[in-house]
């Protein structure tokens, strides 16, 4: 166990690295002067220079570059220039909102999509499972954008029960919170139904039906375990891009989380502030993948971190 965790560990530091090494790369290839954007379009020469040297752009990209290297290790990413803070508080003041909506977003998703993959695959190949799976197809084919005006259309404006945007009240995360769990469900029920409908049909579960065992038992406590590990697997991946920003969601309902800042620091060729952002939901992301892969064991008592898994 100790062992496969230092490994992952150091995989996932190394995967962070290469992210963040590959966007600060990209960022400055990109077309666009950070110093003009904040100094807007009557800047002279002059100003250019001036501002292009307060934010240490004047130096060679190697130079920067391990300048913020050595920002990491220290804790300072810079200071960003739309907001004039430092980077890396920007960042993690918005943190909590994109938090709070991919838990949200996640708990719809797990409650709703578990059960009713688990029903279309009890009902395979039957009329009502065909209905089921038009319905998550439909959802599976619908923007997030799409998602969002229309609850924002009905729930907000022609029925006015809900927010339409922001977080002043927790009646604000709901449309956001449904619009990313939309495509979700759609998807992770239709995973469920996959491989509860393989498990439902195998050998061992005939053997425990014929040794009395109830139908409920064999449906969450053998076919269900059994289902679990890929079930789980997605889960963590979704969760863990949710964690990155919903950005055209945030966008929609003026969610005040991490992708609409990102919007906002590339529009602004904000350089820290894409850094910091990158660097904190990259952590995240591989946090994440890190937990749900030393979950497996728990899941799957078979599996053996760090050996390979005999059938």
């Amino acid at each position: 166990m100790a062992p496969y965790l230092f490994k992952r560990l150091g995989q996932s530091v190394l995967t962070v690295f290469l992210t963040i090494s590959t966007v600060f790369v990209l960022i400055r290839m990109a077309p666009g002067d950070p110093a003009a954007a904040y100094a807007g379009p009557l800047a002279t020469t002059e100003d250019l220079a001036k501002i292009r040297a307060s934010f240490g752009l004047d130096r060679s990209v190697v130079e920067q570059y391990l300048l913020f290297l050595k920002g990491i290790l220290t804790g300072d990413l810079g200071t960003s220039y739309s907001f004039r803070s430092p980077a890396l508080d920007v960042v993690l003041e918005r943190l909590p909102f994109t938090i709070t909506l991919a838990v949200a977003a996640i708990l719809i998703t797990t409650v709703v999509s578990v059960p009713l993959g688990v029903w279309m695959a009890r009902r395979a190949d039957t009329t009502r499972e065909l209905g089921a799976n038009v319905v998550t197809i439909a959802g599976q084919s619908m923007p997030d954008f799409w998602s969002g005006i229309m609850l924002l259309t009905v729930f907000a404006v022609l029925i006015p029960v809900l927010p339409a945007s922001g977080f002043a009240t927790w009646g604000g995360l709901v449309l956001p919170a449904l619009t990313v769990a939309i495509l979700q469900i759609a998807l992770i029920s239709r995973l469920v139904r996959s491989e509860m409908a393989k498990n439902l049909t195998a050998p061992y579960l005939t053997v425990a039906r014929s040794r009395g065992v109830s139908e409920r038992a064999l449906v969450w406590r053998y076919a269900m375990t059994n289902s679990s590990i890929p079930v789980v697997t997605a889960l963590g991946t979704r969760f863990a891009s949710m964690l990155n920003g919903v950005v055209v969601v945030e966008v929609v309902f003026a969610w005040p989380g991490v992708g609409s800042l990102v919007v906002r620091a590339l529009e602004t060729r904000d350089y820290p502030l894409i850094q910091a952002t990158v660097l904190v939901t990259a952590a995240l992301a591989v946090t994440v993948q890190l937990l749900v892969d030393l979950a497996y064991p728990l899941l799957d008592p078979r599996v053996r971190l760090g050996k390979k898994v005999s059938a």
